[in-house]
């Protein structure tokens, strides 16, 4: 695969080949190891590189490569693409539209069926855990819930912009169950990864405020109405500090 242009606009997985070490002293041996990866391209010389995983979908943060370094270093598997990764993506989507649908309907029990299988398809998968969190806090189970919070703040995955509204439910959920420290640690997470989203602020001073930590929400909220002065929320949080003299 030489020409350049049989790569434009690419979405499709790619093998790439590595030598590895294998056994110890005498018997260390070099051995060639193929790798299955999703490539996206970002721009014309930019593309976005994750590993499938043993579900043949792929599973945790992207690592950016150049045009030349897919040509140089990656092979096309347009079969495997077409007949196990993009139908495996597909039923993925479909089990979390339909999760997604039971919560909604306050079917928790069957939601969390849903967002369990499609955390077994992907471990990574970050609607799929924070689905299942925010099942157990409807439903009161704060110990399980926390056994996700934990999950998800100590996993590496691949947070996005589409991502926000669940970062928002689920700490506005776990305030809401008195699961204050998690709450405060997990905002604190979500703002590092979306520095700009007032929402996030505003909601992390809540917490602060829950916690009669009332310094630390005001100093939230001044960074948050200095992102967006208009905030009608946090226009009216701060004048309630100020009219009972709080932070």
């Amino acid at each position: 695969m030489t020409d350049s242009e049989t790569i434009k606009d690419l979405s499709g997985v790619f093998s790439r080949q590595k030598m590895a070490k294998v056994g110890t002293g005498v018997t260390t041996r070099r051995v060639a190891q193929v790798g299955y990866y999703f490539v996206e391209q970002m721009t014309d010389d930019l593309f976005q590189v994750r590993p499938l995983n043993s579900n043949f979908v792929p599973t945790g943060d992207p690592e950016s490569i150049t045009r030349e370094d897919l040509l140089q270093d990656y092979t096309p598997e347009p079969e495997m693409y077409h007949k196990q990764v993009l139908p495996n993506m597909k039923d993925l989507q479909k089990t979390l539209a339909r999760a997604d649908r039971h919560r909604k309907q306050g079917n928790t029990f069957s939601a969390e069926m849903e967002y369990t299988n499609a955390i077994k398809i992907d471990e990574m998968n970050v609607r799929g855990n924070f689905g299942v969190g925010l099942c157990l806090m409807e439903r009161g189970e704060t110990d399980r819930a926390n056994d996700v919070f934990a999950r998800l703040i100590s996993m590496d995955a691949p947070f996005s912009a589409e991502h926000k509204h669940m970062f928002n439910d689920f700490g506005i959920n776990l305030r809401k169950s008195k699961m204050i420290p998690q709450a405060i640690e997990y905002y604190t997470k979500a703002i590092a990864l979306s520095p700009e989203d007032e929402h996030l602020r505003y909601n992390l001073a809540r917490a602060y405020f829950e916690n009669k930590d009332y310094a630390k929400a005001r100093e939230e909220l001044n960074i948050c109405m200095q992102s967006n002065p208009d905030f009608e929320q946090g226009k009216k949080f701060i004048a309630y500090l100020d009219k009972n003299k709080l932070g």
